[in-house]
């Protein structure tokens, strides 16, 4: 490969290392030390050739135009020389793979310079570098983006200026319309969040977090990655003055958790607590040493003129967005169903490189954000976003159970337009199945949520259910893939915990019908909510005669090796006892009543009790289950009070009645059924 490097103060403490791996090379022991590109960092060796000149070099170059910008140099591939890159080629160097100096070249036709193939950071599809214009020096437009936007109508937004202390889990619950749109906080006080000085610089931060720490930076021109860079580099570009950086680049994805940095950031009080990572993920599987997703906290440093084209964070994640220092100005297009499929359509196919996906949507919106500045972008929102100066950025990524359903949406987006793995959100299945298990214990609890809330659940349950589906019949591989998602320390049955979870929230939110498809119940679809039908009509595996007699398809009972139904017993006494007579002697009845006898009452009362037992017994892997099952009836029934003989008035006529009166049954005694006595039924039911 081309060997390759750029001089700078910076590195000058590692000019002439050497190397083992060069020496096996054939190289002296002062040739450049290798880098993670393959690239290498050091100096030609002084005593082979003059360190300010190569063979190259003209004779009338003036200093001025040696020491101009950081020196490039590179070294033929066959003769092993070193030249400047100045001296010798054009365009952007890093993308050599095998370089030739022309004297090789002329002595074997059969080597030719290659280049490296674009390592590309984004997730759309791009059409291929032009690698010969690199050569000749002729570099992408970085600009056109903004030159498409020209004419085009953008509307100034709508959304809330919030303060702080407003940004609370009470206004998530209690707000329908809450993280629906974009949120803007002017200043960070009672936010609950922590952030490093706003005045830290690039060099900071480098120097903070390592300077040998591998950093993505993407080439605003070609919207994709650039290989072999590190913070140090970055921080050397940075300070380079605007006019004088060769290229436009950006850094949107360098994660810092366990590093120095990180210590210094605490996310928004909001985003901690409805964050799946932080509720549902063990903490024992978390920190150093294990894998999980690390997406809450991010550094973005972007440069004066960087932009970042139409894109939806990964599994439609919602952001949190703190500005340092800088300026940012953002472009919103709503998750609408017809919108994201206009995204989809846009973002499978060679479109993105010639159109503007706002002519293809309804409506754009334009948010500017200053230094100071807090912004929380909701689900799925597709958003680009322009640097008009240099500006540093803590943000982060997190999942939450207010609209699942276009989080899923979103992911269904990025497996149809084949985004690579290592670009989806890290280990999301396997979070869905903590989010799951933990939902599930909680329902069996009785715990209660809002609608907002069980509408997502159903969703996530849907989903595990296709889950289980894969594992159950679906091919080798995709049977392989999906198992290897489920959290076998919390999951030990994926399918019976799916379907149980799908039938809990369904009851639990009233929904008794055995329609699979969650977005026919009324009153559930919104613009958001509604995006996709995560539950879709299956041909069913279970026999129909087997299906009619179960109230919820796909949940089973728990099946019992042995099943006893004791005798009835039952038992009759007299008591003294009062009568209930208002709404605060039924609290007492409700309460449950000794069989004792009450010695301020005059009343008779005769209670008939039966109880009933049914024992279940099954074996388990650690032994034996038994479960006693006792069902208590009690008749309440008062004798009748003597009614005395009523005289009849010389005046009354002959068809005159009494009025009516009301018994305990809430009857007027013209309505009660010949010969029923008025009675207190009480169950008693519980498991032992």
């Amino acid at each position: 490969m081309a060997r390759a490097r750029r001089r700078s103060g910076r590195s000058s403490n590692i000019a002439n290392a050497g190397s083992p791996e060069e020496a096996a090379d054939g190289a002296s022991p002062a040739s450049p030390t290798p880098t993670e590109n393959g690239a290498h960092s050091a100096q030609p060796d002084p005593s082979r050739q003059d360190d300010e000149k190569c063979p190259a070099c003209a004779d009338d170059q003036t200093q001025e135009e040696k020491d101009a910008g950081q020196e490039s140099w590179v070294r033929c591939d066959a003769c092993r020389t070193w030249f400047h890159w100045r001296c010798v080629g054009k365009g952007d160097l890093e993308v050599i793979d095998k370089w030739y100096c022309r004297p090789c070249l002329d002595a074997d036709t059969k080597r030719v310079i290659t280049m490296k193939p674009p390592a590309r950071k984004s997730s759309r599809k791009k059409t291929q570098r032009d690698y010969a214009g690199l050569h000749a020096g002729q570099e992408a437009d970085p600009g056109r983006w903004l030159r498409m936007m020209q004419g085009k109508e953008i509307k100034p937004h709508s959304f809330k200026h919030m303060k702080g202390s407003e940004v609370t889990l009470e206004w998530l619950e209690h707000d329908d319309t809450a993280l629906t749109e974009p949120i803007i906080i002017d200043s960070a006080e009672g936010l609950g969040m922590k952030m490093p000085p706003s005045d830290i610089t690039v060099d900071e931060i480098a120097e903070i977090i390592g300077e040998d720490t591998p950093v993505e930076v993407i080439d605003v021109s070609t919207q994709s990655n650039l290989p072999g860079w590190t913070l140090e580099k970055w921080a050397e570009y940075v300070d380079t003055e605007p006019e004088k950086r060769d290229k436009i680049r950006n850094v949107i994805s360098l994660e810092i958790s366990g590093t120095s940095l990180a210590d210094k950031i605490l996310p928004p009080r909001l985003v901690r607590e409805v964050d799946w990572v932080e509720k549902f993920w063990p903490i024992t599987k978390k920190g150093r040493g294990h894998s999980y997703p690390k997406v809450q906290l991010y550094c973005l440093m972007g440069v004066e003129k960087a932009w970042t084209d139409w894109h939806i964070d990964f599994a439609g994640s919602s952001v949190y967005y703190h500005i340092l220092h800088g300026e940012k100005v953002f472009y919103f297009i709503r998750p609408t169903p017809s919108n994201l499929a206009a995204y989809e359509r846009w973002s499978g196919t060679e479109m993105q490189n010639h159109s503007w996906l706002g002519d293809m949507v309804d409506d754009v919106y334009k948010v500017e954000l200053q230094g100071g500045n807090t912004m929380i972008i909701p689900t799925g929102w597709i958003h680009a976003v322009y640097t008009p100066r240099d500006t540093v950025v803590i943000g982060g990524n997190f999942l939450h159970s207010y609209n699942v359903a276009t989080q899923l949406r979103v992911r269904e987006i990025e497996i149809s337009t084949h985004v690579p793995k290592k670009f989806r959100y890290p280990f999301f299945s396997r979070l869905c199945w903590y989010t799951g298990e933990k939902y599930l214990r909680d329902l069996k609890a009785k715990e209660e949520f809002s609608p907002r809330v069980l509408e997502s659940v159903e969703a996530l349950a849907e989903f595990l259910v296709s889950e289980a589906r894969a594992i159950e019949r679906g091919t080798e591989q995709a049977r392989r893939e999906a198992k290897e998602q489920v959290p076998s320390d919390r999951v030990k049955d994926p399918a019976a915990m799916a379907r149980e979870l799908r039938w809990r929230v369904k009851f639990a939110t009233g929904y008794t019908s055995d329609d699979e498809s969650s977005h026919r119940r009324k009153g559930k679809t919104t613009a958001i909510s509604s995006v996709a039908s995560v539950g879709e009509k299956r041909k069913r595996s279970v026999d129909e005669d087997e299906e009619k007699h179960l109230l919820f398809k796909n949940f089973k009972p728990r099946i019992w090796d042995k099943v006893t139904v004791l005798p009835t017993e039952e038992e009759s006494r007299t008591l003294k006892r009062k009568k209930m007579d208002d709404s605060e002697g039924l609290d007492v009845w409700a309460a449950g009543t000794d069989l004792e006898d009450d010695p301020d009452a005059d009343e008779g009362v005769t209670v008939k009790r039966r109880k009933n037992m049914v024992v279940k017994v099954r074996r388990t892997a650690k032994g034996l289950e038994r479960q006693r099952i006792e069902r208590i009836t009690e008749d309440w029934v008062w004798d009748e009070p003597k009614q005395p003989v009523p005289s009849i008035s010389p005046h009354a006529s002959p068809s005159s009645t009494p009025p009516p009166s009301v018994n305990l049954n809430g009857k007027r005694d013209s309505e009660k059924d010949e010969g029923e006595p008025p009675t207190v039924a009480m169950e008693i039911e519980g498991a032992r």
